[in-house]
């Protein structure tokens, strides 16, 4: 049988599967729907320096081969979790990734200060779609210098773990953010996060979602994530997380194809919470069927025309 084992940042996971953050709660809420054991790792709900309450209802809605949400970062912040959760999901034993962001630069630092400061953590994943206020509501992804800046500044926080950088697709070129994160010191980069969207109701004329403009998720954005893992993969020399889309053991195939190391799984656990701890066992039968012993024979290997 293929062997998955993978390695990311030079930390070791039993295969190249991982959930997203932000769609996977902090792990514990899925532990009794799915075999958190068959998990490459978890990635946990983006964490704040102080706790954040979300965006007014509704926040998830359906659309077109996708889902558009607009959560609002919601989470107990990172001093409960760090107290609270953390110590669950040790016992658990899935590897965790912890998510973190922040309004400002000063924000990102404390919240790695927090964790630099407790077991059970295995790599750190920075979301810069985040809205800069000192840069007027400017996300930190938007701009390469922008980027760099607090790239650097949570590198040199972030001293027992990799870091990797979560890019935003709502870019003109994710291969300029891509080098502007990893001059900054990122050990490797996740992407894509969600594409900015916008769902409306015709009789109340108002949008569906109660913030407005949300985050589309989903099959539906799989082409544009593939394409930019494929750009990025081939920009930059650090590990590349692929997200978007991903739903069955070919569309892992698909990104690790394009270059990708490994993949998180995202809008596909809310209509099968198993979908996650199935897809390793559906990738070695793929790669059982083609004679191929481990992801990593075939990573990168797309043939464009």
């Amino acid at each position: 049988m293929a062997d998955l084992r993978t390695s990311i940042c030079g930390v070791q996971l039993r295969n190249p599967v991982l959930t997203a953050s932000g769609t996977f709660g902090y792990g514990l809420e899925f532990a009794a729907h799915a075999d958190l054991g068959r998990i490459g790792a978890v990635v946990v709900k983006g964490l704040s320096r102080e706790p954040v309450a979300g965006n007014p209802s509704p926040r998830v809605t359906e659309t077109a081969s996708g889902m558009l949400n607009s959560i609002g970062l919601q989470n107990v912040g990172v001093r409960a979790f760090v107290r609270d959760r953390l110590p669950q999901l040790a016992r658990l034993g899935v590897p965790v990734v912890a998510n973190v962001f922040g309004f400002r630069i000063e924000d990102y630092l404390e919240v790695l200060r927090v964790l630099e400061d407790v077991e059970g953590v295995a790599l750190y994943e920075m979301n810069v779609s985040c809205p800069n206020t000192h840069r007027g509501g400017l996300e930190f992804g938007a701009s390469a210098a922008v980027l760099y800046e607090a790239v650097s500044a949570a590198k040199s926080a972030a001293r027992s773990r990799p870091l990797l950088v979560k890019l935003s697709p709502n870019v003109t070129d994710i291969a300029e953010t891509a080098r502007a994160a990893v001059e900054a010191g990122a050990d490797g980069l996740s992407l894509i996060n969600t594409l900015r969207g916008l769902a409306v109701d015709v009789r109340s004329r108002k949008p569906v979602l109660g913030a407005g403009y949300g985050g589309l998720s989903g099959p539906a954005i799989k082409p544009v994530a593939l394409y930019m893992v494929h750009r990025v993969a081939r920009t930059v020399d650090v590990p590349v997380v692929g997200i978007g889309g991903v739903a069955s053991g070919e569309d892992v195939a698909e990104f690790i194809l394009c270059g990708a190391t490994a993949v998180q799984v995202g809008t596909a656990s809310f209509w099968d919470p198993e979908r996650a701890s199935s897809l390793p066992s559906e990738l070695g039968a793929l790669l059982d069927s083609q004679g191929i012993r481990t992801p990593g024979e075939i990573r990168g290997a797309l043939e464009m025309a």
